[in-house]
């Protein structure tokens, strides 16, 4: 029993079975090496409940404060200027719900294991010192996550006159191919600000030989591909790989994946554009649920859950096997860390299901007939304030933005809080939707409001920490996440009916809007960061030099030529 004597508190819950294992254990002199190990994989149990009684109870509560905001203006709104059926408002209700616990499941099994996994699947390859094999699981990701995505399968639905595989795989085939050139840019010390000038420039170059029903899709399509499932892993991704660096600037280039993996599925849809000629916009119009009882709205949700877990299953599935195949080389996951992880898959879809489902079944519809009822008022105008004040309040319920927000804060060690990230995020989202419906009302060309947009976004990133440029862009492709495209993009249909314009190249385009702004909004916040940086500089300088002086020490300084 000397074992036990030594071992550390055993204060711990075990079921009688694998008590009297233990005791048979000590009483035949089994060594501590396999104790340890035992009471350690018991343990894992303890952890995932006080998880769920600590950490889950955290997570819904900011997924309550992230949600209600958004979910109070749209109660506003069918009370007191567009009356919605009853039947939409029920489904709104319960869709509300839905968003707030998938949201809060999303988040832990994001920190649990989506962020965990992609770190740990980028330590292996940057470790292996193989730059093939880096490149080739690169592209493998890139591809097989976008292909899953389910806010893209949305939009390949809506593209007028090409093929949803043609679309989906052609975008999938953009992200796998600049997730490449983001790992290279990652190991060859590359400066992304002269990437995203030549790229951009390039695609704005292309956007003059494409027909304008492409336009706003094809930008659309750059947000939608960098959602829920793809931001956590790729971002974590970049944290591994670009954790083997030992230079300063090795923490600053794990961002600007999700920036580059933007560009790609942009590219992507132009070039179809060229390929496939049509006219005129492939608008499908939102069936309002009819629901007469509350047998009938659970019957409405019953109907989508399984469409939903399905959907999400095959979403989780390339990560399944790329993690799978990473559990092979010695450096694989063990014990406490593989269980944590698994378990984490587990709440990381049960969340992501009931968020979907919550947003297409709840939120869908209320945005489009909210739409289409203000856009009939005499004073259709007032869809502009709404759309901010929307927006505003949206980013927060975006799954992707939390994420983003926390890496951040990890990676600056604090200096850049997630509240600043938020509030820059929520102006930079409530004036891009404001535009969005500015420009639903008036007709006005997308590429008019997106090449000033990109230009001053690129010209700001000459003036400011390289870090800010890259935590920009990546928050772009971040903010138009699921939210933007199922209930941003709906009401932006619903009001483009409404006063008779073209779905296509009027109410698409909001995504993309939705992605452009918070790169100058977040690049201004770097701005007052670097001034506030030189001014404690300048403070602290006076006090070093007196330091000096009342020391006495001889400060010698040595030129290039060697004299002193």
């Amino acid at each position: 029993m000397q074992a036990l004597v030594t071992l550390p508190s055993m204060c711990v819950f075990i079921s009688l079975k694998k008590m009297n294992f233990f005791l048979r254990c000590c009483a035949e002199g089994t060594n501590k090496l396999r104790l340890y190990q035992y009471i350690s994989e018991g343990c894992v149990f303890l952890k995932v409940r006080s998880i769920l009684r600590t950490v889950l109870p955290e997570k819904l509560a900011e997924s309550l404060k992230s949600v209600l905001p958004v979910t109070a203006v749209i109660f506003l709104l069918c009370f007191f200027v567009a009356p919605v059926p009853s039947s939409v408002m029920l489904a709104f209700v319960l869709g509300a719900c839905s968003l707030i616990v998938g949201m809060g499941l999303f988040s832990l099994g994001a920190d649990m294991a989506m962020s965990r996994i992609g770190e740990h699947i980028g330590s292996v390859m940057s470790r292996s010192r193989k730059l093939w094999l880096i490149l080739i699981v690169s592209f493998a990701v890139g591809i097989f996550i976008t292909v899953s995505e389910p806010d893209l399968m949305v939009l390949a639905q809506q593209v007028p006159n090409i093929p949803n595989p043609v679309i989906i795989w052609s975008v999938a085939l953009g992200v796998g191919l600049f997730l490449v050139l983001a790992m290279l840019r990652i190991f060859l010390n590359i400066s992304l600000r002269w990437l995203l000038v030549g790229f951009y420039g390039a695609l704005f170059i292309l956007s003059f030989f494409v027909p304008r029903d492409y336009l706003s899709t094809a930008f659309d399509s750059g947000g939608v591909t960098t959602g829920p499932m793809t931001v956590p892993f790729i971002m974590a991704l970049g944290v591994g790989v670009s954790s083997v660096r030992s230079d300063r600037r090795a923490g600053e280039d794990s961002f600007g994946l999700i920036a580059l993996c933007s560009v790609g599925p942009v590219i992507a849809v132009l070039l179809l554009g060229l390929l496939y000629r049509t006219e005129g916009g492939a608008y499908s119009p939102f069936v309002v649920p009819e629901i007469s009882n509350s047998m009938e709205l659970w019957k409405l949700y019953a109907d989508a859950f399984p469409h939903y877990f399905k959907e999400v299953a095959m979403a989780f599935l390339p990560i399944a096997g790329i993690f799978a195949v990473f559990q092979l080389p010695k450096s694989r996951m063990r014990g406490n860390e593989l269980v944590r992880a698994l378990v984490g898959i587990l709440y990381t879809y049960l969340g992501l299901v009931l968020f979907l489902t919550g947003a297409n079944v709840g939120f869908m519809p209320v945005g489009n007939y909210l739409g289409e009822l203000i856009g009939i008022l005499p004073y259709r105008w007032i869809i502009v304030p709404i759309g901010m004040l929307l927006g505003y309040f949206i980013v927060a319920a975006e799954p992707a933005v939390h994420v983003l927000n926390k890496q951040v804060a990890d990676m600056t060690e604090g200096a850049i809080p997630q509240k600043a990230m938020s509030l820059s995020l929520s102006i930079g989202v409530a004036i891009s939707v404001g535009l969005a419906m500015t420009r639903v009302l008036t007709g006005l060309p997308i590429m008019w409001i997106l090449g000033p947009g990109y230009a001053a976004a690129l010209i700001l990133s000459f003036f400011v920490p390289p870090m800010f440029t890259a935590i920009a862009f990546d928050s772009g492709g971040v903010a138009s996440g699921p939210m933007a495209a199922t209930f941003l993009l709906p009401l932006a249909m619903g009001l483009c009916v409404a006063v008779g314009g073209n779905v296509a190249q009027d109410a698409f385009g909001v995504v993309a809007m939705v992605a452009m702004i918070p790169l100058i909004t977040i690049q201004v916040l770097g701005l007052v960061y670097k001034h506030k940086a030189k001014q404690a500089a300048k403070a602290v300088q006076p006090i070093e030099q007196a330091e000096d002086i009342e020391t006495g020490e001889e400060i010698i300084i040595v030129f290039e030529g060697g004299e002193e």
